[in-house]
């Protein structure tokens, strides 16, 4: 083998996906790569130019722009680029120059495209989307591992029996794991603690290691949740402990099992509908967090995932509206409450705060007012107590200034449109989101039309609208691949939710707004986009591969916490990421800033 070649081969064999190929496959690409030396400012290739194949970086750095001339990002030694003109139509949707002394090895478009059809590990490493994961919600589809909620309790042989059931206490579950030196010793339940403890008379000062069941039956995290199952029937019990290299991971109970099949069936919401307390509606919501992380494991897509988790708020809302109305009687004119914000797009995750309104029919009195004032407050009280907390910016029905007749709701629309201000175009960014809940939705929906209309025959209202929603950026850095939060709580993290999500969200908007499209939600908006020519197939498509790898990144890291114990939030490490995931993640943003560009420039469109 020449000096070349074996140098070609190992660093190949040094980067992934290429690290994955048999030998013989290895050194058939080895021998196909073509070299190229460039000194700083030569040009790889210029926009929509026909691509020879997949370039990678063997040393030096490439800078990629995009159609407006905006640097979209500065990439290293082991990184690949150009492969999406290639998995489009062969044709560069970006330039590229090298902007150091830089050597490159370039594969031919045969031989990438012989290795997409004949390596699966190729083959997902350059598929834009996720590799694919069960879709169902049968126990024989998840691993033990997904069906467990929260984080393991857990005790020592020498912990009391009095401290072990005040942990259970604090805790609300009825099990706790024995760890001794990090491995399972034991369990302790509630029904131990009746049979054992209480009718045996022991005292509170009791070593748990009397009184548990040693050396337990238990499954592995890697198990098949159908194995849960035949445990709990074979042997009569009601907790099976989850290992994972003889190490204690947590305690799957029938509750657990209980809760995955409500899942499926929405039993959560049934039961919502016939709460009658504030209180038992807080019972239900607390489960949101465990419902998203099952949802998430069993491999439902984000915007599935989001319209459920919405779906319960909507429940939620709904049954206090009856609850008010049974309270303080019927209402004295027609009323619709709407939603904005997360909920009103249905997207809502495990982090949610409340955003509504109310619309009154134009026969509103002043002396209908302290009616839905009571009303309003039950309701934004009772959402709050259920853990959607007050809106940081009063953007309630609480509100008196969002709880008004609609002839007051076409002059708020009609001021924003004509004074497109700063604050006009927050507030209208908001109220762009509005879907109905409860009421008389022929209050809203003439008000919709009329005021997507008049918007989008607007430019100056437009062109404000589209600066506003440049002020959310992905977090791209030129060199370290993302811009990380450089200092306080959430220091070395990226925010998925303002720099994630929120910029594809005001994309949508803008849209819906050029093609007066009704739909609230972001993924329905960019799909009606696409249908009605607002932009270009290609750029919807890139668009929308984009939003769903960011938006189940999101849900995947919230899942991920509420596993292990955490309260969810938007701040992911993308230390905490493989190589693969960051390099598509870094993609999915590098999409969002070009369509970004595009229509800060006016043109709307990505190819």
């Amino acid at each position: 083998m020449a000096p070349e070649m074996s140098s070609t081969r190992g660093f190949l064999q040094s980067v992934h996906p290429y690290d994955a190929l048999t030998p013989a496959r290895l050194a058939w690409v080895a021998e196909a790569v073509e070299t190229r030396d460039l000194s700083a400012g030569d040009e790889i290739y210029g926009l929509d130019e026909v691509l020879p194949g997949l370039f990678l970086i063997v040393s030096g750095e490439v800078t990629v722009w995009d159609p407006n001339g905006v640097q979209v990002s500065a990439l290293g030694p082991r990184n690949s680029f150009g492969e999406r003109g290639l998995l489009r139509d062969g044709r560069s949707v970006t330039s590229a120059k090298a902007s150091s002394d830089t050597r490159l090895l370039m594969l031919p478009i045969g031989v990438f495209e012989t290795l997409l059809r004949d390596e699966r590990t190729f083959a997902r490493y350059f598929d834009r989307a996720r590799p694919q994961r069960p879709s169902g919600t049968d126990l024989a589809e998840m691993r033990v591992g997904d069906l467990m909620a929260g984080a393991p309790l857990s005790c020592t042989p020498e912990t009391t029996v009095q401290q072990a059931a005040a942990k259970l206490r604090e805790a609300r579950v009825s099990s706790i794991g024995v760890v001794d030196g990090g491995r399972l010793a034991g369990i302790l339940t509630t029904r131990d603690f009746t049979t054992k403890v209480v009718a045996e008379g022991l005292s509170g000062d009791t070593p748990v290691r009397e009184v548990m069941t040693r050396d337990p039956f238990s499954l592995r995290v890697n198990d098949l949740g159908s194995d849960v199952l035949q445990l709990m029937l074979e042997r009569k019990i009601g907790h099976v402990p989850v290992t994972e290299s003889g190490r204690f991971r947590g305690i799957i109970t029938q509750t657990d099992l209980t809760l995955h099949q409500a899942l499926g069936s929405a039993v959560i919401i049934s039961d919502i509908a016939h709460a009658e307390a504030v209180s038992e509606l807080a019972g239900f919501t607390r489960l949101i967090p465990q419902v998203l992380a099952q949802l998430v494991a069993t491999g439902k897509p984000h915007d599935v995932v989001t319209r459920l988790i919405t779906d319960i708020a909507d429940a939620v809302t709904r049954r206090l509206l009856k609850m008010a109305e049974a309270e303080f009687g019927p209402p004295p004119v027609p009323y619709l409450w709407l939603a904005c914000g997360s909920q009103g797009r249905r997207e809502q995750t495990g982090v949610s705060d409340q955003d509504n309104c109310l619309f009154l029919h134009d026969d509103y009195r002043p002396e209908h007012g302290p009616y839905f004032e009571q009303l309003a407050k039950f309701v934004c009280d009772g959402l709050d107590a259920a853990g959607y907390y007050y809106c940081p910016g009063d953007m309630m029905a609480s509100n008196p200034r969002w709880r008004v007749p609609v002839a007051t709701w076409r002059e708020y629309f009609r001021g924003w449109v004509a004074t497109p201000d700063p604050k006009a175009q927050m507030l209208a960014s908001v109220m762009f989101d509005l879907r109905p809940i409860a009421g008389d939705e022929s209050l809203f929906a003439n008000l919709q039309a009329e005021t997507l209309e008049k918007a989008s025959k607007n430019s100056i209202f437009v062109s404000h609208m589209v600066s506003n929603s440049l002020k959310h950026v992905p977090p791209l850095g030129l060199l370290r691949g993302f811009a990380t939060i450089r200092s306080g709580e959430h220091k070395d993290t990226i925010d998925l939710k303002h720099n994630g999500v929120v910029p594809v969200v005001d994309l949508g908007r803008i849209y819906a707004l050029q093609g007066r499209l009704e739909p609230a939600n972001t993924r329905a908006r960019l799909l009606a986009a696409k249908e009605r020519l607002v932009i270009s197939a290609t750029g919807a498509r890139d668009l929308i591969d984009a939003y769903d790898l960011i938006a189940q990144t999101r849900l995947e890291h919230q899942a991920h916490q509420i596993k292990h114990g955490r309260d969810p939030d938007n701040f992911m490490a993308p230390t905490s990421l493989s190589d693969f995931e960051r390099g598509h993640l870094r993609d999915a943003f590098v999409v969002v800033r070009t369509m970004q560009s595009a229509i800060g420039h006016g043109r709307g469109t990505l190819g």
